[in-house]
């Protein structure tokens, strides 16, 4: 499949994955703490943002691979640009 053939190694994508949701969930912490002033809080505001977003992007890739809008047909050779506008 044309989306795990590029320049860059897995281990690569994997490791950019994984520092951004180390960033986005330490964001979360932060926000959390000084909105509560509470560590406890924060951290379990966290660890279920953690979880709940892995379970939506799931979902929400799922539902994406059900969408045909914007991939180009294989059979056609890609060109750079498209004719249609939107």
């Amino acid at each position: 499949m044309f989306l795990f053939n590029g320049r860059e190694a897995h281990s690569r994508s994997f490791a950019k994955a994984v520092s951004w949701r180390v960033l986005g969930s330490l964001d979360t912490f932060v926000l959390s703490w000084l909105f509560t002033q509470s560590f406890k809080a924060a951290g379990a505001i966290a660890l279920s943002e953690v979880l709940t977003k892995m379970v939506l992007y799931y979902f929400h890739e799922r539902a994406w691979s059900n969408v045909s809008w914007g991939l180009s047909d294989p059979a056609k050779p890609v060109t750079g640009h498209s004719e249609e506008t939107a």
